[in-house]
């Protein structure tokens, strides 16, 4: 079963069993989780449909998506970004070689039948895995992907280093992210979540933030904008902002 997560609950949506062979739950605990962030924009399509056909289909694309992850979640960024409308963030667990690619497989299947309606505009993911810089095995403020709350504003955005910070020794990138941890932890209602995409997309790292106050969110970056690794970053954009969704009130909207 698949979580959908709602702003008050959770809802279990069917999803086809794997092929493969089960998974030990302790393999699964220790397991490297898939991140995927998909903007999606509204097509004249959808907007032709009356209003009882579109909120049908409108549901229909939603819980289709959250078949495909463990945990899914929705997010309004029109009127915030200008490329879409709605935000999908969904979490998997892929404790076996084959994970990634039945989630992209099933992931496909489940847009194309709705690419009417609601298309895809920007892409992100990445994978979980240890912090080279941390020592701690999880700190309060790292996002756990599967918990079935979720703060009321998402921040992500891809981020990749110059090579010159990958030349430098380990001791100098550890005194300078000593220095950006040391501010982040200044910010103890902000939760992070990193994730690694090197060799897979674009760029090296997804970077999640969740916050329930934007203009604090809005003034940590500014302090960490003169931090000494700052000078290493090569690109930290397209950056997305999205609102968390009720999906039920969410189709109340759509008319």
């Amino acid at each position: 079963m698949a979580d959908l997560v709602t702003a008050g609950r959770t809802v279990s949506v069917p999803k086809e069993a794997s092929s493969s062979t089960a998974v030990d739950p302790s393999a699964e605990a220790e397991a490297v989780a898939l991140g995927h962030f998909a903007t999606y924009r509204y097509t004249p399509r959808f907007w032709e449909l009356d209003g009882g056909t579109r909120r049908a289909r409108a549901a229909d694309w939603l819980a289709g998506l959250a078949g495909t992850a463990e945990t899914a979640h929705l997010y309004l960024v029109g009127g915030i970004e200008s490329g879409g409308d709605v935000l999908v963030w969904s979490s998997a667990r892929l404790p076996r070689p084959n994970d990634a690619g039945d989630f992209f497989t099933s992931r496909a299947a489940a847009e194309n039948a709705f690419r009417d309606i609601l298309e895809p505009v920007h892409v992100l993911w990445g994978m979980t895995r240890p912090s080279e810089y941390s020592n701690r095995a999880r700190s309060a403020q790292e996002i756990d992907p599967f918990a079935p709350e979720r703060a009321p504003y998402l921040v992500m955005y891809p981020f990749t280093k110059t090579a010159e910070w990958y030349l430098l020794g380990r001791d100098t990138r550890q005194g300078m992210m000593n220095e950006h941890i040391r501010i982040g932890k200044q910010y103890r209602e902000i939760t992070q979540l990193l994730l690694y995409s090197f060799g897979l997309q674009d760029h090296e790292f997804v970077v999640v933030y969740e916050t329930d106050d934007l203009p604090l969110f809005s003034r940590l970056v500014y302090e960490l904008r003169d931090t000494e690794a700052r000078r290493y970053t090569k690109s930290d954009t397209p950056l997305h902002t999205g609102v968390l969704l009720d999906p039920e009130r969410w189709l109340e909207t759509l008319g």
